[in-house]
């Protein structure tokens, strides 16, 4: 199998830490590059359509995009470590935390930064600034909500470490190129959570 990543990218990035965290090896891994516009060639959207990283190439041909279902494969081809819940009701309450913090934190950080960000202007055309500072503004109401969590349990969807803190993990570290610091809004349990996840071996993937 083939995993499409690009390097920095928060949600390949996603997808890589999932299979450190699983122990998952023997995938080929093929970087594209971005800001070279890989991602847009003629190529790369017959495996891709919407020209989006991550994208894993099974062995019979088929694609899988979306960061979520090719995690929920790997999931069902290596049951263990669990990192998605293992009864009906678990499962649901992670997917919950996951997508909360996929949508109301990661995603409005995303476009903050790529409507912000003088680096990421050759895949964002046109910027729009104003929007990008409004859309940081949602992400640290996204931030303010995972710090409420995390002072009451040790993980974001729980008592145990899962998918829900890889997706949280990705969005704060990449949030570093906005210069957001959990520490610096007064979210010391959201840093020391981020701080608690960056001595895992999958965080220097």
């Amino acid at each position: 199998m083939k995993l499409y990543v690009s390097p920095r990218a928060p949600n390949p990035r996603r997808v890589l830490m999932f299979l450190v965290e699983k122990n998952i090896n023997g995938l080929d891994l093929v970087n594209v590059d971005l800001n070279a516009q890989e991602h847009k060639t003629p190529e790369y959207r017959a495996k891709s359509p919407l020209a989006r990283v991550p994208a894993l190439e099974l062995d019979d041909g088929r694609v899988l995009t979306e960061t979520r279902a090719i995690c929920t494969f790997m999931e069902g081809r290596v049951p263990e470590p669990n990192l998605m819940g293992r009864t009906a009701e678990e499962r649901a309450f992670i997917e919950m935390a996951d997508r909360r913090v996929e949508w109301y934190l990661m995603l409005p950080m995303a476009n903050s930064i790529r409507h912000t960000h003088p680096g990421l202007a050759p895949l964002e055309q046109p910027q729009f600034p104003d929007y990008g500072q409004s859309q940081f503004q949602k992400a640290l109401e996204g931030a303010r909500w995972l710090d409420a969590e995390l002072q009451r349990q040790p993980w974001v969807a729980g008592d145990r470490f899962t998918i829900a803190d890889i997706t949280a993990f990705c969005a704060v570290d990449f949030a570093r190129l906005a210069r957001f610091k959990p520490a610096d809004h007064g979210l010391q349990a959201l840093q020391a959570w981020r701080d608690r996840v960056a001595e895992r071996p999958s965080a220097l993937v």
